[in-house]
């Protein structure tokens, strides 16, 4: 048992390639938490995907024991969380086990948007923030530029912030004393009935469901039967540890201390992160303020090619749900597609993630239909309605209007891109709410319809400014506006997985686009194809794919001219009935590739 004034539990918080992960490679290497032989860079992030992209997607925890200059021992627990926004849930979440950040700035580029996001979170949690300039070993390292700037647009004192290189392990001892003096011990009462927090919770195929708590009062030892005070499950503990990176088994836990235990648990949905675990005999008296369950933003389709494939999807959407509690589904059949499920994601780098992850890890191959977001329905009878797929919009006579999502999204860029950045947004229907700036950069605060940001936003705004933007939103509200179905036809017949939501004044030019596209996608058949796009009935853009042609005179050497003309006319006939029947083959790239329009 650890004494609460020797515990630092603290998370690593900057924005993407700032250098969290190699800072806490550095911090694990210097203390010699894990043996060299076994160190590798970017230790905490454990997934294949992880690695290759270069991007932390689980916040990762590892238990630190440090030598101080004073001669005591502390233990410090260190979170090491991601910088996208997409796994923003995540950070908000890791925020809440502990006291103290680290907040970490690339001394080269300075504040981003993602930074302010993340720090603000750190902020409402009531940490003690202790800033660190990172990479100033590389030449167009400016710290004292980044200090000003820090200070100037997040609010909080820089002068003592450490300049370190997390690559080099320059200035690590200095970040090391820094988390020890400067950051506070946890407070908790070892006596109290037993309080921790639900941090996180993951399936391993040995032990079944792993579990992380944050105790913060009482104590809780191997052997216990333990209560979950939200769903009312309860437990014995078969397993408890400590993660060294790896699990090292422990025979108690007192408060202030991170730790896992395994319980036999099946699924991880037993295991509801933010939930108060407390003993069963002794239960405390009132739940910890858990966390707000995620909301997905984004949805999409996600369908097998082979439709054999099926039932192994599911399973393997079972299994990654299992490990990851902001991914929603439930099935769903679509006429040009067949069976498959409705996904919701907190965003496109969660969905592309989710995707790689099924494709590589449970070899499956899979069609994704047109990410789209919520939209409420207020019907004229007064009911309000969730509409997650364009497919499903009931008859327009029903409703009354139609709200959709609103962001409000956060844009730093250097002043020479400000004004494509500017543009950029107007194009998308934004409402500019404010611009100031830090030194020579802006910071453009804009109100944008989600619809707008969820297809390729991000890629554009990368794109005109050549990608020094950064770029960060939360959901602000639903508002309404002249949203309207645009379906598309081919051959008369409508597609349902290509039909879309969109602003009535955009709806032309996107139908139009929209129907090129396909025009060059879909093989040409025997017969003439419209292929239309339409809002209701009426019809706004159509193209004509024409029919391949068989020379049926080609066997006709001179001779009268009827005889050709006849042979012309039966090939017409013939045509005509074809059309009659004639199904369309749409091949798969053509869903995905017509979808990708305004890239």
């Amino acid at each position: 048992m650890t004494e609460l004034s020797l515990i630092r539990n603290f998370s690593i918080v900057a924005h993407i390639d700032h250098g969290k992960s190699t800072l806490a490679d550095r911090l694990i290497q210097l203390t010699g938490t894990v043996a060299e032989r076994d160190m590798k860079a970017q230790m905490l992030d454990s997934m294949d995907i992880e690695r290759e992209r270069g991007i932390t997607i689980k916040a990762n925890t590892v238990r630190i024991a440090y030598p101080a200059k004073d001669g005591q021992t502390y233990v410090l627990n260190l979170i090491d969380t991601p910088g996208h926004v997409d796994f923003a849930y995540e950070v908000s979440r890791s925020m809440r086990a502990v006291e103290g950040s680290l907040l970490v700035v690339d001394a080269t580029q300075g504040v981003e948007a993602q930074t302010l996001a993340n720090v603000y979170q750190a902020i409402d949690a009531n940490h003690d923030i202790v800033p660190v300039l990172n990479k100033i070993d590389l030449p167009a390292a400016e710290p004292d530029r980044v200090k000003a700037q820090i200070e100037d647009v997040i609010g909080i004192d820089a002068q003592d912030a450490i300049p370190i290189s997390a690559k080099t392990g320059l200035g690590i001892p200095d970040v090391l004393e820094a988390i020890v003096t400067r950051l506070p011990a946890p407070k908790g009462d070892r006596n109290a009935p037993l309080k921790a927090m639900l941090v996180d919770s993951w399936y391993d195929a040995y032990l079944g469901v792993v579990v992380m708590i944050r105790v913060m009062d009482g104590i809780v030892r191997k052997g216990d039967q333990v209560k979950m005070m939200q769903t009312g499950a309860t437990y014995r503990l078969d397993k408890l540890a400590v993660l060294t990176p790896a699990m090292r088994d422990i025979e108690e836990l007192g408060p202030g201390e991170i730790g896992v235990f395994t319980a036999s648990i099946k699924q991880v949905r037993d295991t509801r992160v933010g939930d108060t675990v407390t003993h069963e005999k002794k239960p405390a008296d009132r739940a910890l303020p858990g966390f707000k369950p995620a909301q997905p933003v984004v949805f999409c389709g996600l369908f097998p090619v082979d439709a054999n494939d099926f039932e192994p999807l599911r399973d393997a959407i079972e299994k990654l749900a299992l490990n990851d509690a902001s991914f929603s589904y439930e099935m769903e059949t679509s006429a040009a597609l067949g069976f498959g499920f409705r996904c919701g994601f907190l965003g496109l780098l969660h969905l592309e993630v989710i995707r790689d992850r099924l494709e590589r890890e449970y070899d499956l191959d899979l069609i994704t239909t047109a990410p789209s977001v919520v939209f409420k329905l207020h019907m004229r009878d007064g009911e309000v309605r969730d509409l997650h797929n364009p497919a499903d919009m009931p008859d327009l006579t029903l409703v009354d209007h139609i709200e959709e999502p609103r962001i409000k999204a956060t844009i730093m860029v250097p002043d020479e891109f400000l004004g494509d950045v500017l543009k950029l947004c107007q194009d998308r229907r934004g409402i500019q709410m404010d611009l100031t700036y830090a030194g020579s950069r802006a910071m453009a605060v804009y109100d944008l319809p989600l619809a707008e940001v969820v297809f390729d936003f991000y890629d554009r705004l990368k794109s005109v400014t050549k990608g020094y933007a950064s770029f960060d939103y939360q959901i602000s509200e639903y508002r309404e506006d002249f949203l309207v179905k645009m379906s598309i036809l081919v051959n008369d017949e409508p597609v349902d997985a290509l039909s879309i939501m969109v602003h009535r004044d955009r709806a032309e030019s996107r139908g139009r686009v929209m129907v090129e596209k396909l025009k060059d996608l879909i093989p040409r058949h025997m017969f003439k194809i419209p292929i239309q796009a339409a809002i209701g009935s009426r019809v706004i853009a159509r193209e004509t794919l024409s029919a391949m042609r068989k020379d049926v005179t080609a066997k006709c050497y001179g001779g009268d001219a009827t005889r050709k003309k006849k042979l012309l006319e039966k090939q017409k006939a013939g045509k005509k009935k074809m059309r009659q029947f004639g199904k369309v083959e749409i091949p798969q790239t053509a869903f995905i590739q017509a979808l990708k329009m305004d890239s």
